[in-house]
């Protein structure tokens, strides 16, 4: 067999497997389930520019431990966890985590810090660089997605995702909300709302924590020098997780 004619056989095959993948994965989601966050999010990436880069800015001097009003509102926006979710578990550990409080110690000297982690949308993604399918997908305004039509459940973004933001559904899910539609054998991570980011509002985490007036989350356009989420930037800085993996990430944080 010629090289030329391996080659052609091998693609041919991979576009075949690709898609028979992406058809059992589609039959994954629930019924009656409506994939309008991912269209919505697809119809909106080709409305949006690059002139507009989404971010997050997290002072954890104002987030105290025992907090979780940005956990709980983003689980009662998006129905994972929660009162309002029909999730079963064979084990705690499969709980779905599009956002969690994590805590941590100095160990020179035992200062402790509390502070939220979720996905935090890089500009150079390594979930995005890693998907077969290209449902690891992010838009042009910086927003990382995970494209439930095509997920094959393949797991390789979470393998490459140095936050552990992402979840694995492997429970069957009832009940879902329409701007928040998941299904057994895809992928799932934080979204920063974009059904709401896209009506002009801020994400449900940042909603509730300024309602709540911690002032611990801001939300806000990273490339308009006038934001506040700039202005706090430019005036008392911010750090990245891992800054030293190079990947730019859209949530920065203070008191760190």
């Amino acid at each position: 067999m010629s090289p030329k004619h391996s080659d052609k056989n091998t693609n041919e095959y991979r576009r075949k497997f690709l898609a028979q993948s992406a058809a059992v994965a589609g039959l994954a989601i629930a019924p009656g389930i409506v994939l309008n966050q991912v269209a919505h999010a697809k119809a909106d990436a080709d409305k949006v520019t690059g002139s507009t880069r989404w971010g997050m800015l997290i002072d954890t001097n104002k987030c105290s431990k025992g907090c979780t009003d940005c956990v709980t509102a983003c689980s009662d926006e998006n129905g994972w966890g929660g009162t309002n979710s029909s999730e079963t578990h064979s084990s705690k550990e499969q709980q779905a985590q599009w956002i969690r409080k994590v805590t941590i110690t100095d160990k020179q000297t035992g200062h402790v810090q509390s502070l939220p982690l979720m996905c935090q949308h890089c500009e150079t993604a390594p979930c995005v660089d890693v998907c077969p399918t290209g449902a690891s997908m992010k838009r042009k305004d910086g927003i990382v997605l995970v494209d439930k039509h095509i997920c094959i459940g393949c797991r390789y973004c979470m393998m490459a995702c140095p936050y552990k933001a992402r979840s694995f559904i492997h429970e069957k899910l009832e009940l879902q909300k329409n701007n928040a539609p998941r299904g057994i054998g895809t992928v799932e991570s934080c979204t920063m709302c974009t059904h709401r980011v896209d009506k002009g509002n801020d994400p449900a985490c940042v909603e509730a924590c300024s309602k709540a007036e911690h002032g611990a989350m801001i939300f806000g356009d990273l490339k308009d020098a006038n934001s506040a989420i700039s202005i706090e930037l430019k005036k008392h800085g911010g750090e990245q997780i891992r800054a030293d993996l190079g990947l730019n990430t859209g949530v920065r944080y203070q008191g760190l």
